[in-house]
């Protein structure tokens, strides 16, 4: 009896040896092969951040200003509803400055964290098809949040450039180091929390309660100065210190916001004992975080299809 064709093909496929697909489940030894896998699939990374970014504008007339708004929107928000009703502007100089510094890093702290965790979920379809690493469903997240965070900090620039009388420092150095010590940790919690909400889909309701306290937690509308005044330098000021998105959003602001900087009298700023040195050991424990959290992250991958 003849063989049919798929009976041809079926037989084809199964005479085929069994290969190795993705990187190895090596706590130490899979890192690098993880690293490898994702740089064969960069094409693919590129591919799904302009994907997200045409789908976030798309059959929008005015497109990429959209995301302008929104900043300017709650720059006014605060300026108005805590600088002047509140008066905190009468404390902090240049008070619009420093509040948009801690929204723009603060914006972008967010995005990556929220995007990454709901990532996977999100891609299911693709998931369940094709093998690639998962990882590169939140590298897309990261990516589109940069996008976004660029167009942000054009906004930013314009406004120390005209808004204030901006002093050039070394400190203007603590700048990127900023920006890079957020991304790394932000992406080493929301690698985390992506593959958590694959199997615990309350994770991405837990995390937009959890990002709502870190805000107020973090001295976006109110200068670190408030805290220390409070605290005195006590145990407590430590812990506060303790969070990596604190200790970025101040490099941030003494990076660019001069008047914070210069500011004496009653609006003298109080800044961190060796902030340069804070934020690099900050940087170091989150590169080590985001390492843990690819390993736990390529622990369990190998169920997302099932789960999903």
């Amino acid at each position: 009896m003849t063989a049919t064709p798929h009976q041809t093909r079926a037989a084809r496929v199964t005479a085929l040896p069994l290969l190795p697909v993705g990187s190895s489940s090596g706590f130490f030894a899979g890192t690098s092969g993880s690293i490898r896998d994702i740089w064969a699939h960069r094409e693919l990374l590129g591919l799904l951040v302009k994907r997200e970014v045409r789908a976030k504008y798309k059959d929008s007339s005015l497109g990429l200003v959209w995301s302008l708004f929104r900043p300017i929107v709650q720059l006014l928000i605060y300026f108005l509803a805590i600088g002047q009703v509140l008066g905190l502007s009468r404390q902090v100089p240049d008070f619009a400055v420093f509040v948009f510094v801690g929204l723009t890093m603060w914006a972008l702290f967010n995005e990556v964290v929220t995007s990454s965790t709901s990532s996977i979920v999100g891609n299911s379809g693709i998931v369940k098809k094709v093998y690639l690493p998962r990882e590169i469903f939140p590298l897309s997240s990261v990516g589109t949040s940069l996008f976004n965070f660029l167009i942000q900090l054009v906004v930013l620039i314009a406004a120390v450039a005209f808004l204030s009388d901006f002093v050039w420092s070394l400190d203007i150095l603590l700048a990127p180091l900023a920006v890079v010590t957020l991304v790394v940790f932000a992406f080493a919690i929301g690698l985390m929390l992506a593959a958590a909400n694959v199997y615990l889909r309350d994770v991405q309701h837990l995390v937009e309660l959890a990002l709502m306290v870190l805000f107020w937690a973090s001295p976006i509308v109110y200068s670190f100065t408030f805290v220390h005044k409070a605290l005195g330098g006590n145990w407590l000021e430590q812990l506060y210190l303790a969070n990596p998105v604190t200790t970025c959003i101040i490099a941030m602001q003494k990076a660019l916001w001069s008047a914070g900087t210069t500011a004496e009298g009653s609006f003298a700023q109080v800044w961190p004992e060796d902030l340069a040195l804070r934020l690099g050991i900050t940087l170091a424990i989150s590169l080590v975080l985001l390492w843990i959290a690819q390993r736990v992250f390529s622990r369990y991958q190998g169920n997302f299809a099932q789960e999903l």
